[in-house]
């Protein structure tokens, strides 16, 4: 038996095994249905394309969708220890003060302002550059900066010549301009949560991490969390929680061991053959994402990364990775963005850029002809749309039914559109003229808003930025209060991206990261 059980070793576990294992006279568990992060390419910051496909993931795609012309889209969720933060392509972006302000005035969520979490973003942060009132450089998340491949530089003047403004910090008092990202890398490497957190704590005689193990259940007895029932070698088991049991299990996890223990709408799960244990209905509900849309330019030359797709230049890039930990390698790839406006009415930027100096780079997104290419993706950071996960049955082993919503509120159409069309007019300025011969898509067949939203439609895809399907409030539909306890049940709590009442401007791993410090902060001080 063990003082806490926590069920998934992703972004926000790991932080908080090793942060509630600093106590020498509690004893943690951390369990982890996936396997150690030993795949060699985890740990290459290039590597992150190669995790958008594979064994480290969950294999989920989405339900049809209605305003994407009933596509479904692939919806890579680890299946690793570490989580997002081993398969991720390492930006590391915080979104807007005015985010978690609002989480505190408009959604109930006292504790959460930005004056509240910044002290536990600094806390993670081992920044190698910025220090001060909005940066940490002691904390176990190394945060640093790639030297930006020349076209990536290129965007970031285009952008400029665009009419955005330079800006050397995303995460600072104002988000606006463009500029160089910061990633989750140190030294060359890419630094998750079960390199940066856990690994130093294993040796620590009272945290025990076991992976490969499949939950079927939290084990509920009179109101109260009491343990898990695991599936381990084919073998059913229960391990038992002295205090609580603490669930980590990402936004599609969470929310389905919830369902699957009994926690839920009573409806939906009388109709999946699930005993009700505690009718709550927000259980999956207020899902959230970001739908990205990719406009692709081919490229007058090999001045991008897709020359490395051939064998010789891998030989060389490997060799200057082995000799100095420098080159295309130690490259997350998405090296410069950019946030600004498509509804001009909004006090914070509304859109997010990505761009990558090649094509193709990840799942599902094709190449260009001739071979080189780069990319420039956008999307919408504050949707509208809201959807939902359920169980597609009571058995653990099926995958739930992921329904994203995306574009059900025409207002989230608008804004990729917006995105679209601003991505064309930074490709087209002067400083990529010597470098693109021509933008392959949405290329000519888009010449109206209209046309845009018929590319938008057939093309947007999930950015891999669930959250709220546990939602953190103490209004209707809230799954937990502000000290991330499940409502209506004894000794259990969500401590994940779920919890998120509203979706954050930008990417979310970092601020996966703050809410599992904060609520590690929380658990040991008693709240």
């Amino acid at each position: 038996m063990s003082d806490y059980i926590i069920v998934g070793g992703g972004s926000a576990g790991c932080v908080m095994a090793a942060r509630l294992s600093e106590d020498p006279s509690i004893s943690v568990t951390l369990i982890e249905a996936g396997p150690r992060d030993t795949n060699f390419y985890i740990h290459l910051p290039v590597g992150f394309f190669k995790m958008t496909a594979g064994p480290l993931i969950w294999g989920y795609e989405t339900a049809a969708g209605r305003e994407i012309d009933g596509r479904t889209m692939v919806y890579p969720q680890a299946r690793v220890l570490g989580g997002g933060s081993s398969i991720n392509a390492q930006v590391f972006t915080r979104g807007c003060p005015e985010d978690y302000d609002a989480w505190a005035l408009d959604e109930g969520c006292t504790g959460w302002s930005f004056k509240d979490v910044l002290p536990y973003f600094k806390k993670s942060e081992g920044n190698d550059t910025f220090v001060g009132d909005y940066h940490g450089n002691e904390g176990p998340l190394g945060v640093s900066f790639c030297n930006p491949h020349p076209l990536t530089r290129i965007f970031v003047q285009a952008a400029q010549q665009a009419g955005l403004p330079f800006t050397a910090d995303f995460n600072a008092a104002h988000q606006q301009g463009t500029g160089f990202y910061q990633t989750t890398t140190k030294r060359g490497k890419r630094s998750s949560t079960a390199v940066g957190y856990l690994k130093p704590a294993l040796g620590r005689k009272n945290l025990t991490v076991r992976t490969g193990v499949f939950v079927n259940r939290i084990v509920i007895e009179n109101g109260h969390a009491r343990g898990i029932e695991i599936i381990e070698h084919g073998n059913p088991s229960i391990l038992r929680a002295e205090r609580e049991v603490i669930v980590a299990a990402g936004a599609i996890g969470s929310p389905k061991l919830l369902m699957l223990s009994g926690i839920g709408d009573a409806r939906h799960l009388k109709a999946k053959g699930v005993e009700v244990i505690h009718d709550l209905p927000g259980v999956g509900q207020n899902l959230q994402d970001h739908m990205d849309v990719d406009v692709l330019a081919e490229l007058s030359g090999p001045y991008g990364i897709d020359r490395y797709k051939k064998r010789r230049w891998q030989f060389m890039a490997g060799l200057e990775y082995t000799l100095f930990g420098k080159g295309p390698i130690a490259s997350n790839i998405v090296e410069g963005g950019a946030f600004w406006w498509g509804d001009k009415s909004e006090k914070t930027p509304d859109i997010q850029f990505h761009f990558l100096p090649g094509a193709g780079v990840e799942e599902g997104i094709g190449s260009v002809p001739g071979g080189n290419g780069c990319t420039l993706n956008s999307y919408h950071v504050r949707p509208r749309s809201r959807g939902s996960v359920t169980l597609r049955s009571s058995d653990p082993r099926d995958a739930p039914i992921i329904d994203p919503n995306a574009f059900s509120e025409p207002y989230d159409l608008e804004r990729a559109i917006d995105g679209i069309m601003l991505s064309r007019e930074i490709l087209a300025q002067p400083a990529f003229r010597p470098f693109i011969r021509r933008e392959h898509l949405p290329g000519d067949a888009v010449t109206s808003r209209e046309s845009a939203a018929l590319f938008a439609r057939q093309y947007a895809r999930s950015a891999y930025h669930p959250v709220g399907t546990c939602r953190m409030g103490t209004g209707e539909g809230a799954v937990v209060d502000p000290q991330l306890r499940v409502r209506g049940i004894e000794g259990l709590r969500v401590c994940d991206s779920s919890i998120m009442p509203r979706l954050i401007s930008s990417n979310t791993n970092a601020a996966t990261v703050m809410i599992g410090e904060k609520a590690a902060d929380m658990i040991r001080n008693g709240a």
